[in-house]
């Protein structure tokens, strides 16, 4: 049976670990404040001490004080606490989540997985992957960049998680200063919550580290439609909340496949032409005209299959993209290219086409029967060409390097993250 609870994520200032102490107070002041009426409260990634921890090792006993000040708060209000802080356990670091139940015992932890760029400069990534049991229900806790891997949050929910719950530290280029951008919190964030069917929740931080690390805001709860309910603005520290529904049934998941390993033939770029409905008898004449080497639509199947021996491609339905692995085995094997026919319309469409164009670095060619229109995302998440009104062959470029560069930061690669991910859910 489906259950509400009452939720409060805590957008808090970031500090320098320098500043731990002043950091420490705000964050328990906002946590004793938002306990009196929420259910759960989530704090961002590594609250205590800080995030950027530099060279000097981490203490033992560096974030006990801050700890135990949570599970006061938990144990005298019934409210359970998530919360992001840097642990030592069998002497290395790691990236933790703690959970805190509501009578202020350590009902669990998680270890950030997918570790992001200088995390790995002082934190051990994680080993396992499991939901955590509380009084109010049972939460998939994962951390900021695990977000940008779609098994990561799959695994959680068919494993039982009922919400998925993250301290995140997102960061910001700062291109913009007047729109700060990230692709989880404007993007991945909702569609982790649409494609399994559980509300999310993120608790970021605001502000910078050591005026060298900035973080966008945008802290959210996501209800279980993958709509935002709750927002926090870009720079201020505040505290959302908003009540939400548990999962009460499971999301549809597709068979696992077996797929050959595919090797990309292409070394230069290629120009491809695509067309929503059948192609003109003229053709070749056109791609001539339009320098394009290929043409794709919903219905030429044939010339599918001869571009697939230059660019490995995957045709998928629906029931395939949907499920957030439906297209990672694909993916691992070396398909770069896959195309969509779905009749999902606005806005989940688009939203789940760039999703997937993103996190596994690769191209999609929509051919969408709700509006009749072909459409293509590059590995950037970004549309890059489609048909329109009495534009009916639309052209991009397919450029193989864009796939091959899977490293998206420094020393962080999403094709052997995927490769990880799969071992540590394969090892049950």
């Amino acid at each position: 049976m489906a259950r509400s609870i009452a939720v409060a994520a805590l957008q808090l200032a970031a500090h320098d670990r320098g500043d731990f102490r002043v950091g420490l107070e705000c964050a328990l002041d906002a946590a004793r404040l938002a306990s009196r009426k929420a259910d759960l409260i989530v704090l961002p990634e590594a609250t205590f001490p800080a995030y950027v921890l530099g060279k000097a090792p981490l203490g033992a006993h560096e974030t006990q004080d801050a700890i135990e000040g949570l599970r006061v708060i938990a144990r005298e209000t019934g409210t359970v606490i998530v919360a992001g802080a840097a642990v030592l356990r069998d002497g290395r670091a790691h990236n933790a989540a703690l959970v805190i139940d509501a009578d202020g015992s350590l009902a669990g932890h998680a270890d950030k997985l997918f570790l992001w760029h200088f995390d790995r400069q002082w934190f051990e990534s994680g080993q396992r992957l499991a939901p955590v049991q509380t009084k109010i229900g049972v939460l998939g806790v994962l951390i900021c960049a695990d977000g940008r891997l779609p098994t990561i949050s799959r695994a959680l929910v068919d494993r039982g998680a009922e919400a998925l719950v993250m301290p995140t530290a997102w960061v910001t280029s700062g291109r913009n200063p007047e729109a700060l951008e990230n692709v989880q919190a404007d993007l991945l964030a909702r569609v982790r919550a649409y494609e399994n069917r559980v509300p999310f929740i993120a608790a970021n931080k605001c502000g910078s580290e050591l005026a060298m690390v900035a973080y966008c805001g945008k802290s959210q709860i996501v209800d279980s439609a993958g709509e935002i309910v709750a927002l926090a603005s870009e720079r201020a520290p505040e505290t959302l909340h908003a009540a939400i529904t548990l999962a009460g049934r499971r999301p549809p998941r597709v068979a696992p496949v077996r797929v050959p390993i595919r090797q990309n033939r292409a070394s230069a770029p290629l120009r491809l032409a695509i067309a929503y409905e059948s192609l003109p008898n003229d053709i070749d004449e056109r791609l001539d005209l339009l320098d394009d080497a290929f043409a794709l639509s919903s219905a030429d199947l044939a010339r599918r299959e001869l571009l697939d021996q230059t660019i490995p491609l995957a045709s998928v339905v629906d029931e395939t993209v949907l499920d957030p692995g439906g297209l990672v085995p694909y993916r691992r094997a070396g398909c770069v290219l896959f195309c969509w026919t779905t009749i999902v319309g606005p806005p989940w469409l688009e939203r789940i086409a760039r999703a997937r164009a993103v996190e596994l670095r690769v191209y999609l060619v929509v051919f969408d029967c709700s509006s009749q229109r072909a459409f293509a995302v590059d590995p950037d998440g970004t549309i890059v060409a489609g048909t329109f009104d009495e534009y009916r062959l639309a052209s991009f470029t397919f450029d193989p390097r864009k796939t091959a560069e899977t490293i998206v930061a420094p020393g962080t690669d999403v094709a052997e993250g995927l490769d990880r991910i799969e071992a540590i859910v394969a090892d049950v």
